[in-house]
């Protein structure tokens, strides 16, 4: 530890615990700050504390029961975490997704990618003392929890994506019920806007606040909305499109300034960008057809099947008990999670269980940014910073 000098003498500087029973942390992070007076020298980021170890519990389970443990990574965009796996397992077996299923899968992680943002924007709004926000962020989250129940059965932990298409045909209805949502959306922005992004405190809390250079950023790894602030154009759903995302026109929003306030504007015009893409969801889906991909062995089969047939249960139950095995092999699955790259490594030993799942969980990436971030800030700072990583602990400890 260094000594600092002041007008009184040389003195060592003062530690001070934040976290990891904090609000301000988003959950159980804890960072050592070393502070003269008010000011940040150090922060040390320390993780652990909700350890799950869900990478080594897969290589217990089927790649089919694998689903349920991915919902609890980054438990704010479960689906998100359903598709990587699901990319990774097909790409893996080389199973081709129907483009109903395709379609669908893209409609509710935008959904989820929406919900995610405006937990994000409630929960840092709050930190900075705009409790009004919070309310209207949750209310409208509300909505989407409630369309994901519809269609899965479960507000957060959906486990709605399965190899090979979707776990269930979508119930009726589904469709005018995210059709009313995504009316209202754009109306339910503007508001968050007209409170925040002209409002002077929130500008002095965030304007020049957690500045993080593109040369910094590509350094450190980070991605999402915190490497697009910084002024680097590169989302996943264009540069390596998957789940027919190249069927989609959308923008990909980035900013300069390299500030808080800049990751503000990115995400908060993603939000809009995410109701484009559902837009066109919605015109592109199909009434009917497959929702998943007719492989024996690997994919279940429909309800109806096995309604009517006593060998379609019996193979059902034997499938999720011993489960399927692909050939051996390695393979590596990104997409573009609300928090940005959210990669599965996949091997296989030919097993009927993965001999390794890796995440490559953007959140924990992103989180070794937070010493540039808050250095040479003040305190108060430091929660600006904390919140405008996005980060989820699950995410981040697995």
């Amino acid at each position: 530890m260094t000594t600092i000098e002041t007008a009184a003498g040389p003195t060592e500087p003062m530690v001070l615990n934040m976290g990891p029973q904090h609000p301000s942390t988003h959950g159980v992070l804890r960072v050592i700050l070393e502070l003269n007076g008010e000011t940040v020298l150090k922060a040390k980021p320390v993780i652990g504390y909700l350890h799950t170890g869900i990478e080594k519990s897969c290589e217990d389970k089927t790649y089919s029961q694998c689903i349920t443990l991915t919902d609890r990574i980054d438990y704010l965009a479960p689906l998100s975490n359903n598709l990587a796996f699901c990319l990774a397992a097909e790409k893996l077996i080389e199973i081709e997704v129907p483009k109903r299923a395709q379609y669908i899968r893209v409609l509710l992680t935008e959904l989820t990618r929406l919900g995610s943002h405006l937990v994000w924007l409630g929960t840092h709004a709050i930190d900075l003392g705009a409790m009004s926000v919070f309310l209207y962020c949750f209310r409208e989250r509300e909505e989407i929890l409630k369309i994901l129940e519809y269609v899965s059965g479960q507000r957060m932990m959906t486990s709605y994506f399965r190899i090979g298409g979707l776990a269930l045909e979508p119930p009726p209805g589904w469709l005018e019920r995210v059709q009313r949502l995504i009316d209202l959306m754009p109306g339910h922005i503007d508001q968050y806007e007209e409170l925040l992004t002209e409002n002077r405190i929130w500008i002095a809390r965030t304007k020049g606040v957690g500045y993080l250079s593109a040369k910094d950023a590509i350094a450190m790894g980070v991605s999402g909305p915190l490497l697009r602030a910084s002024g680097v154009p590169y989302d996943i759903r264009k540069v390596f499109p998957y789940s027919s995302y190249d069927e989609f026109d959308f923008e990909m929003k980035t900013a300069t300034e390299c500030d808080s306030y800049a990751r503000y504007k990115v995400r908060v015009a993603e939000m809009r960008e995410s109701l484009k893409i559902i837009r066109q969801a919605l015109n592109k889906i199909p009434s009917e057809g497959p929702f998943r991909a007719e492989m024996p062995g690997i994919v279940p089969p429909s309800r109806e099947e096995m309604k009517t047939s006593i060998e379609g249960l019996i193979y059902h139950f034997k499938m999720f008990t011993e489960g399927f095995a692909p050939p051996p092999g390695e393979v590596y699955q990104a997409i573009e999670s609300p928090r940005g790259e959210l990669g599965v490594f996949m091997a296989s030993d030919g097993s009927p269980k993965p001999y390794r799942v890796k995440f490559r969980a953007p959140s924990f990436v992103n989180l070794q940014a937070l010493p540039l971030l808050c250095e040479g800030r003040l305190i108060a700072d430091t929660v600006t910073c904390i919140g405008t990583t996005d980060i989820v602990l699950g995410e981040v400890d697995r």
